[in-house]
């Protein structure tokens, strides 16, 4: 298989074409490198990528770039770039995450529809499509009411990519992930933030009393699902990819201290516009048509995550 990766340079992206190339296949990752956090993050994220043979990166913002010759001759395409963030979705900045969400999906399914086109569309969807749910767990079933402008993009991208299957049969399905962690995390993602400060960093800032929760999925389990849903029979469909494991902040800065031997320091504020209380994934569709079930557990997952910023230090 020959796969385009988007958002190549990004946390699950990287992985993404680490796990394709272990597997034997020819990657093609393209990302432009948002000012979200540093840009040398991202090329060291792409390290490993680039010492391979079967790997060629392209440096194409998807909103004005030529696609054409970024899918030529792909046979899966993985659309996990984004713009990130769900408390800076807000205000001015919107018309960030509708161009980069909303839009650059729209040009890309377009530009596959027709004959010739990759024989997969996979897109990372996210968990914030369903907002403050009082589903738990949430199935596919439940109602979508994002309650950020972020998650309203991610949303829109959804049901676009479930029309160009619809009308015009380019085969899509979605993964909605649920809090994705490991190494290379973004530097402004809660684990990087939680693990830093234990390690000797700065203070976190905490939003809420901490009792809030979370369904936690580590990167790896995420790159097993798009990988397996490359070729199943699954299109035209979402699907619930989630860790397995639901824990509340409280409880993730308590393991987290005890695995690094030092406790996080925080200071506590007020619950932030767009965070949901609690989050609970029902993967039994997955489970059923991807074969997908998450190997890496919270307190393996999180030794893992620790471990790697160490060796960055």
């Amino acid at each position: 298989m020959k796969a385009l990766v988007t958002g190549a340079a990004g946390f699950v992206g990287s992985h993404l074409c680490e796990g394709l190339l272990a597997e034997g296949h020819e990657v093609r990752g393209v990302d432009c490198f948002l000012p979200y956090y540093p840009r040398s993050t991202k090329e060291a994220n792409l390290a490993g990528a680039r010492g391979h043979s079967s790997f060629e990166f392209h440096e194409a913002d998807l909103v004005t770039a030529d696609l054409a010759p970024l899918l030529d001759g792909i046979d899966c395409v993985f659309h996990q770039a984004a713009q990130a963030g769900v408390r800076t979705s807000w205000g001015e900045d919107f018309r960030i995450y509708s161009d980069n969400n909303v839009y650059a999906t729209q040009r890309l399914l377009e530009a596959c529809k027709g004959s010739g086109g990759p024989g997969r569309f996979v897109y990372a969807s996210s968990s914030s499509v369903y907002g403050d749910s009082e589903d738990l767990p949430v199935s596919e079933f439940s109602p979508t009411r994002p309650v950020s402008p972020y998650g309203v993009t991610k949303l829109a991208a959804e049901h676009l990519a479930w029309l160009y299957w619809k009308n015009y049969e380019v085969p899509t399905v979605s993964l909605r992930y649920f809090t994705v962690y490991g190494p290379r995390q973004r530097p402004d993602m809660a684990f990087h933030r939680f693990i830093s400060a234990a390690l000797g960093g700065d203070t976190v800032s905490l939003y809420g009393d901490g009792s809030q929760s979370r369904d936690f999925t580590f990167v790896a389990d995420i790159v097993a699902a798009n990988i397996a849903a490359a070729t199943a029979d699954a299109v035209g469909r979402s699907f619930n990819i989630g860790g397995g494991t639901r824990a509340t902040v409280n409880e993730v800065l308590e393991t987290v201290g005890r695995i690094v031997g030092n406790p996080v320091p925080v200071t506590r504020h007020d619950v932030q516009k767009g965070d949901v209380r609690h989050t609970a994934a029902d993967t039994s569709a997955a489970r059923s048509a991807l074969g997908f079930a998450p190997a890496v557990g919270l307190e393996e997952g999180l030794s893992r995550h620790a471990n790697s910023l160490k060796d960055s230090a």
